[in-house]
Order: C-alpha cells, then sequence, then structure tokens
C-alpha cells in the first residue's frame, strides 16, 4: 500500500518503506514505477529478514559506513540493502526471479 505523507518521509528523500506500507514524499512520485519499485525491493527485504531485523541489520550497517565514509549520504548510498534496490530498480521482473537473501551478494 502506497501512501503520501511528507511528515513520515525523511527531508531529502523521496520515500521511505515500513513493512507493510510504502510512503512517498509527493503524491507525483505515486506514477514514478522506478521508484515505486524500488521500495517493493525494500518490502521483500524487509520481509525476508522478518521485519525488525531488517532495521536493526540496516541502521547497523550504517553506522560503520558513517564511520568508514564519515559522510551520512556516501554511507547510505553503501548499505548493502541501497545497493540491491538501486542496481535493480529499473528491471521489472527483478522480483520474479530474486533469489532468498540476495541482498548479500552486496555486503
Amino acid at each position: 500500500m502506497v501512501f503520501i505523507s511528507k511528515y513520515i518521509v525523511p527531508r531529502g528523500f523521496r520515500g521511505i518503506t515500513l513493512f507493510p506500507f510504502i510512503f512517498l514524499r509527493d503524491k507525483e512520485d505515486k506514477g514514478n514505477a522506478v521508484l515505486v519499485y524500488h521500495e517493493r525491493i525494500h518490502l521483500r527485504q524487509q520481509l525476508e529478514l522478518l521485519i525488525l531485523p531488517f532495521y536493526v541489520f540496516y541502521v547497523t550497517e550504517w553506522l560503520i559506513r558513517l564511520c568508514y565514509y564519515r559522510n551520512r549520504h556516501r554511507a547510505y548510498i553503501n548499505i548493502s540493502f541501497e545497493r540491491e534496490a538501486y542496481d535493480n530498480e529499473a528491471d521489472f521482473r527483478y522480483l520474479k526471479r530474486r533469489g532468498l537473501f540476495r541482498d548479500l551478494r552486496y555486503m
């Protein structure tokens, strides 16, 4: 389910996935198939890791990469979950053929 909320989506981002919902900052983004698919990849990742562990791993990896890169945006871009989503967001068949724990290949 996709919702529009400029209050839930952090500033500087266009969308966020909080299982089982996708929140987008602007209503125009609802028609952005690539952005919505990117967030759907995150839904699959969250489901695969039983939701709560996903968030623990996500934040932990971001903190580690923040120490390494010393740049919040660069740390975010290099999180394995984000790399998988960005690499495959334009391939609309990706989720049909994606294997389990595919995001581990990006670590």
